[in-house]
């Protein structure tokens, strides 16, 4: 494809009526652009310039060869220029995956933000909790709350949160307030397992703690609801109890000690993205790390 750079320069040449105005234009030696050109007239197999020591004169297969390649050379200009204006203005539609809770609690504003930002760009969001597969759906993007995904795809780190133990105010006043972890055995403990262990930390200790509950749910909005409704105690990041915690249904527990983070991902297929994805992520990353 060094042909098409070469074309280009050829282009530039002819332009500036001489290698020294080319130069001047391009930044390159005027050896290496007689050089260039020398290259692909040998590739092309005819003259295209008449050269003497004041100037370029075009021969008759160079006059062809110019005007196809000024016009192949504009297009390619223009098509630079206009993917520049998507980059600072893009349009489309953003296909996201996200996750239900999440979104609906803390990243709403965000995403009202960034439609405000962008105009041009519409979105088809689906709220689901399954994993979408990125591979074989129309997604440009996912996010994630978890472990990374496998090696196939390329996951990009937004932000890193940090859970703590919550529960209703009359839940407490009904079945006390757990001093340690080890207390938590004894309560009902809400989390998408029906039995299972939390890892708390308090800075110096980590300890794993079993839990368990009567209630086995794999929705963690019905798990915070299910805690605001004097259910239990959750595992969770602050982020996602906002709500709760700002009307006074949930208040925090054993504050001193702490869930392991959980690391929030961007997930794509692959590492090229167009514009609208790209400002999608570095938007979020800049707003929740």
């Amino acid at each position: 494809m060094d042909f098409l750079n070469d074309m280009a320069l050829f282009v530039e040449v002819v332009k500036a009526k001489g290698f020294r105005g080319a130069s001047e234009v391009t930044g390159i030696p005027n050896s290496t652009l007689s050089r260039r050109i020398s290259l692909l007239e040998k590739a092309i197999g005819l003259r295209l310039l008449h050269r003497t020591t004041r100037k370029v004169e075009l021969t008759e297969a160079g006059q062809i060869y110019f005007e196809r390649c000024k016009r192949i050379v504009e297009e390619a200009r223009l098509a630079h220029e206009q993917l520049g204006e998507m980059v600072a203005q893009p349009s489309g539609v953003l296909r996201v995956s996200l996750p239900v809770d999440f979104t609906v609690t803390y990243l709403a504003p965000l995403l009202t933000e960034f439609a405000g930002l962008y105009p041009g760009i519409t979105f088809d969001l689906d709220l689901t909790p399954r994993r979408v597969d990125l591979v074989s759906e129309p997604f440009d993007v996912a996010i994630r709350m978890g472990e990374s995904e496998s090696s196939q795809l390329i996951a990009r780190p937004l932000a890193s949160l940090t859970s703590y133990l919550y529960a209703s105010p009359h839940y407490l006043e009904v079945s006390g307030v757990p001093d340690s972890p080890g207390d938590l055995e004894w309560h009902q403990c809400l989390s998408i397992q029906k039995a299972g262990t939390w890892e708390l930390n308090d800075g110096v200790r980590t300890i794993s703690v079993a839990v368990g509950g009567r209630f086995m749910v794999n929705s963690v909005g019905l798990i915070r609801r299910l805690a605001a409704l004097d259910q239990g105690i959750v595992l969770m990041p602050e982020e996602i109890v906002a709500n709760e915690l700002g009307n006074g249904q949930l208040c925090r527990v054993m504050p001193e000690w702490k869930g392991a983070p959980m690391t929030v991902y961007a997930v794509t297929e692959t590492r090229l993205l167009p514009a609208k994805t790209q400002l999608f992520i570095d938007f979020l990353r800049a707003r929740l790390g």
